[in-house]
């Protein structure tokens, strides 16, 4: 059976029966699967491998920038940022050969920790570690509460392309989508969070009004974690103050439904995307990626820089230290900050081509992975598919001969049947740390 790339139908007893925690799998294995017994030894052994045989893969930049508010004391930033271009200067020489970059992400406490002369600075010390393809993406997280009249001409003239913007308050972001159109921006997304302490119907209406009037190419629709041991901002909700699981159900159908007959495609967990967008297309291709940034139409390497900073050098995962000192530590020791990662085994490999189709085109090719991974699918996975046949009386995947078929009703849930292929999850009960499925 072959759906609309985009279908998606809400089914709300089956969202109720499937509503468990799990991973987001912007990496299979994830994050929680990485040892310390890979460390910066490893890493600096998967960059020679890079240009072995002239085969190496385009590459990607993630800067990760750990602060969150927007604070006086810039010797904190201008610190990082001598920290961050002591790491772009040890990886350089590990980067022989082809160095172009087709992408580059900033976190969100660019924009609202970083003074303009330290976010110049950064750029210019990527500058002198990459080259920078034709067409590359510069994107960038904003809030639009710390974005002053002219940062996003600002921005733009660094070479940013791409604005992802916080919904906080829906009077700076009118303003910060006019200046970002305005500065040249190619692409202006929005985030959403639904579940807030206190959000009624009517107050996310009101927001879904404001956001959509605004008419952003690409539209990320979250669950409300609440984690205030974790952060700190949430430390002045309390618990009661969050909607009951019943009217969190309600505000995400309504959103959805919103976005839907506002004409955005539904690309896939949590994202939303205008027909002409570049994910779109790429979803219609058969060319859509995921990974530690969320969906993209760019494959390949990624760097990470920064503290607790996520990378992926050909089948390996890696993560820099997650406190700034032991960042600090590393990098005057004249080592890379590597604090874990995880070298992929063939039968992971295979499980993330699976779990990658799921994800990004709703439907998995079974003869594909037959071929691309020199093993027999059924029997390879024959107790993935007797599990899968319990999902399939409820509606949510088809299976045929050839192909696994995520249904509309089951596009919703494809991260539960992703759960279905994550063997080490298979391995433990508990799975208190991730959050909920939709």
């Amino acid at each position: 059976m072959h759906y609309p790339a985009s279908e998606l139908v809400i089914d709300p007893v089956l969202v109720r029966k499937y509503h468990a925690s799990g991973p987001r799998y912007t990496s299979y294995p994830t994050a929680d699967r990485f040892v310390e017994a890979f460390g910066e030894t490893e890493l600096r052994q998967w960059l020679a491998k890079r240009n072995i045989g002239a085969l190496s893969q385009p590459l990607s930049l993630c800067v990760h920038l750990p602060f969150r508010e927007n604070i006086r004391d810039h010797a904190r930033s201008a610190q990082y940022i001598k920290y961050l271009e002591r790491e772009l200067a040890l990886l350089g020489p590990l980067l022989e050969g082809e160095r172009a970059l087709g992408r580059m992400h900033w976190g969100r406490g660019a924009s609202a920790f970083l003074a303009r002369d330290e976010m110049s600075a950064l750029a210019s010390a990527v500058e002198r570690t990459f080259e920078r393809k034709r067409h590359l993406e510069y994107s960038i997280e904003i809030d639009p509460r710390s974005a002053e009249p002219g940062r996003m001409a600002f921005l733009a003239s660094l070479g940013f392309n791409r604005a992802c913007l916080g919904v906080q308050s829906e009077e700076p972001l009118a303003r910060v989508v006019a200046e970002a159109r305005a500065a040249g921006f190619r692409s202006v997304n929005c985030d959403l969070i639904y579940g807030l302490p206190r959000q009624t119907l009517d107050s996310f209406n009101c927001t879904l009004d404001k956001v959509l009037a605004l008419d952003p190419d690409r539209i990320a629709l979250y669950d409300h974690a609440h984690q205030p041991k974790a952060c700190r901002p949430q430390r002045r909700s309390i618990a009661a103050e969050l909607p009951a699981p019943e009217l969190r159900l309600q505000l995400m159908t309504l959103a959805i439904g919103r976005l839907t007959r506002a004409g955005y495609l539904y690309i896939g967990p949590d994202h939303f995307a205008r027909p002409h967008d570049e994910l779109a297309a790429a979803q219609t291709l058969g060319q859509l990626q995921r990974g530690f940034q969320g969906y993209s139409t760019h494959c390949g390497d990624l760097v990470g820089i920064g503290v607790s900073a996520l990378g992926q050098i050909g089948p390996t995962y890696y993560q820099n230290a997650k406190s700034l000192d032991d960042y600090y530590a590393a990098l005057d020791a004249g080592r890379l900050p590597v604090a874990r990662g995880i070298e992929l085994t063939q039968d992971d490999l295979v499980r993330r081509a699976v779990i990658q189709a799921l994800t990004c085109h709703f439907r998995v090719s079974i003869e594909s992975i037959e071929l691309a991974h020199l093993i027999e699918f059924k029997q390879h996975f024959a107790q993935e598919l007797k599990d899968l046949r319990r999902l399939a009386a409820d509606g949510l995947v088809e299976l045929e001969p050839e192909w696994i078929v995520v249904t509309p009703k089951g596009r919703l849930l494809v991260r539960t049947l992703c759960m279905v292929f994550d063997r080490y999850l298979r391995q433990r009960e508990a799975r208190a740390s991730y959050s909920k499925v939709i």
